[in-house]
């Protein structure tokens, strides 16, 4: 079984408008509503691809219902949130339909989400040590709720790794300084997290040291680009073989659902980052996170280019 935590789940809502215009007012034509938050985006896409995956967390109020409803939808998710008083955010993706001359891309507004009571806080530690008990690897994914303390999940890395169970954080900021020197399995920071981590805008160099900083392992996400692996065997870069437009919204989700799906499978590096790659392709192409289109992932996935490099 793999884990995912989502500590600040979301009910996620995708507008479709013919143009968006700042200030203006707009005609929504289609409306999608997911659960959401990024661990739980992770994964819907594991159980598509077949893995069985449990996602534990927080979930509060009548948003909190909504997310558990819709999460009883996804195949292969089994559903251990831990329930919270307050309601858990929302999140609204404003996306262009086929009709915009230059489509903006996504416009994406996110609420901060809710306060954590500390007894709350305690039924959450209590049902993730019970969980890592039958894990095969954990996912800690997504931004803190307020009041948790920024080095949350330092502490959730370092039960895992005292489990001796797999770990893989993607989150930002300081709750990623603090994660990443707790020493997980692997990190999955954008270019600008990453930068944001080490000082450094050169991908190679800051890969480099953020593995110097903690992290056995960085995937960093380099956008239309592709990826880039800093690995204790090795540095690899995969291109994507053309670029696709649509929504990029979940689309790092989705390279962390084929990073551990592949780890689950024991792949080597270049596969496991083809397989990302694809997937996250696939996803910009679906209408909404925590979907991928399987006929993009099929024809992408063995055109994937992964090359070696320096040493990491």
């Amino acid at each position: 079984m793999i884990l995912t935590v989502t500590l600040n789940t979301a009910l996620d809502l995708t507008y479709q408008v013919p143009v968006l215009v700042p200030g203006a007012s707009h005609r929504v034509g289609e409306v999608a509503e997911r659960a959401g938050g990024k661990g739980l985006n992770v994964a819907r896409v594991l159980g598509a691809l077949g893995h069985r995956t449990t996602v534990t967390g927080l979930c509060g109020g009548a948003t909190g219902e909504r997310v558990r409803a819709l999460l009883a939808r996804a195949e292969g998710v089994e559903d251990a949130l831990v329930s919270i008083r307050e309601p858990s955010r929302r999140t609204v993706t404003v996306t262009e339909g086929p009709g915009a001359a230059r489509p903006a891309g996504a416009t994406v507004f996110n609420e901060p989400g809710p306060l954590v009571a500390a007894e709350e806080w305690r039924i959450f530690r209590r049902t993730y040590a019970e969980l890592l008990g039958g894990a095969t690897a954990v996912a800690l994914c997504g931004s803190l709720p307020p009041g948790l303390p920024v080095g949350t999940y330092a502490s959730l890395v370092r039960e895992a790794r005292a489990a001796s169970v797999p770990v893989l954080l993607d989150t930002s900021g300081e709750a990623l300084r603090r994660g990443v020197a707790a020493r997980p399995d692997m990190v999955k920071p954008n270019t600008e997290e990453l930068a944001q981590l080490t000082g450094s805008r050169d991908p190679d160099r800051a890969a480099r040291d953020a593995r110097r900083r903690g992290a056995r392992a960085v995937v960093a996400s380099l956008g239309a680009e592709g990826l880039l692996a800093a690995t204790a065997e090795g540095m690899w870069r995969a291109a994507v073989p053309r670029r696709i437009e649509g929504n990029a919204t979940g689309a790092g989700d989705s390279v962390v659902a084929g990073l551990l799906s592949a780890l689950a499978e024991r792949l080597p590096w270049p596969q496991r980052l083809a397989r990302a790659t694809a997937l996250a392709c696939a996803t910009v192409h679906a209408p909404v996170a925590g979907e991928f289109d399987r006929g993009v992932y099929a024809e992408l996935l063995p055109r994937v280019l992964v090359t070696e490099s320096r040493a990491g």
